[in-house]
């Protein structure tokens, strides 16, 4: 299980850190040094789809580089997908090859990828105040 801490730490900006010491700044989505929280949910599927393909990927392509958006109905408060894509070099791989990359890292995506599966089953998100 993981925790993290969100605390204010001014106007519109709070700092989110984790047990290992680790910090992100949090704001609006317009202010200057920090992600809004829509863009951590970005970074958060991309990241996870990073960390799991990792290994499938620099041994056979080298270096790679994971994309996320959001699609939402103009003027909504929620969204409707996160499309996340790798961006890789397949020129030194043939057909055969880049299938079977294609099929290890779409099976690792969807069994390990926590934060993907996730959004795939909208988990629940209950409020607790105090």
């Amino acid at each position: 299980m993981s925790n993290i801490d969100v605390r204010q730490a001014g106007e519109h900006e709070f700092i989110a850190t984790n047990g290992r010491g680790a910090e992100v700044r949090i704001g609006r989505k317009d202010q200057e040094g920090s992600f809004s929280p829509m863009e951590l949910l970005l970074a958060a599927a991309a990241g996870c789809v990073a960390v799991t393909a990792e290994t499938l990927l620099t041994r056979r392509v080298g270096e790679f580089t994971a994309h996320a958006e959001h699609v939402s109905v103009e003027g909504a408060h929620e969204v409707t997908t996160v499309p996340v894509s790798l961006d890789y070099d397949l020129s030194g791989l043939d057909d055969a090859q880049r299938a079977a990359l294609e099929t290890v890292v779409r099976r690792a995506v969807e069994q390990l990828c926590t934060v993907t599966r996730t959004l795939k089953r909208s988990a629940t998100a209950p409020l607790t105040l105090p």
